[in-house]
């Protein structure tokens, strides 16, 4: 038994049709849709680690920015009510504070580390339902196996892209509500 057959590897002549894997049609495509399925695995794998990656850099720049707006902003109230004389360098630290308070809320990183971490969590389950489907369909048929890679491709398309990551942050608009009816004549 060489493990060429199967879609994991596993013995040959044991396909899930009664058919001898990798000898008919049958099994070609049983080849064939276990081979998408192992590719959409790992394109699952590298696009969660990227949006890992994605989220620790946001969390980082959202930590690199915020915390030194607040000390600046403590230590220049602190600085500015000391005495007269600090004023000047109160204002400086003050404005410094305001741009990094400026910069965090411009880049918004706190809603991108979010998003990306969102992302991250959908490319994992993505990843573990292709595992599966490889444990569990790939032994069933070719027609559950084919199903199982089509609901697999939707859930891909429904992971968004890095370009979409804020417009989801983005509430969506409240509907307009209906006019009432009247109530009598």
């Amino acid at each position: 038994m060489t493990g060429e057959g199967r879609p994991d590897g596993g013995a040959a002549g044991q396909g899930g049709d009664g058919s001898a894997d990798g000898g008919g049609p049958s099994g070609e495509r049983m080849g064939h849709l276990a081979e998408e399925v192992r590719q959409i695995a790992a394109e699952a794998r590298i696009g969660a680690r990227r949006a890992q990656r994605r989220s620790k850099l946001w969390n980082a720049t959202c930590i690199c920015l915020g915390f030194p707006a607040a000390v600046l902003a403590g230590i220049s109230g602190a600085a500015g009510l000391a005495s007269p004389g600090a004023r000047v360098p109160a204002a400086i630290l003050a404005l410094l504070s305001a741009g990094f308070s400026a910069g965090s809320t411009f880049l918004r990183a706190d809603a991108r580390q979010m998003a990306n971490l969102r992302r991250r969590y959908a490319w994992q389950n993505l990843e573990t339902r292709a595992r599966l489907i490889l444990a569990h369909e790939a032994y069933e048929g070719v027609e559950e196996l084919h199903t199982a890679l089509v609901a697999l491709l939707e859930m891909r398309a429904a992971i968004p892209s890095s370009a979409l990551v804020l417009a989801e942050a983005v509430p969506p608009p409240l509907p307009v509500p209906a006019a009432p009816t009247p109530l009598g004549p």
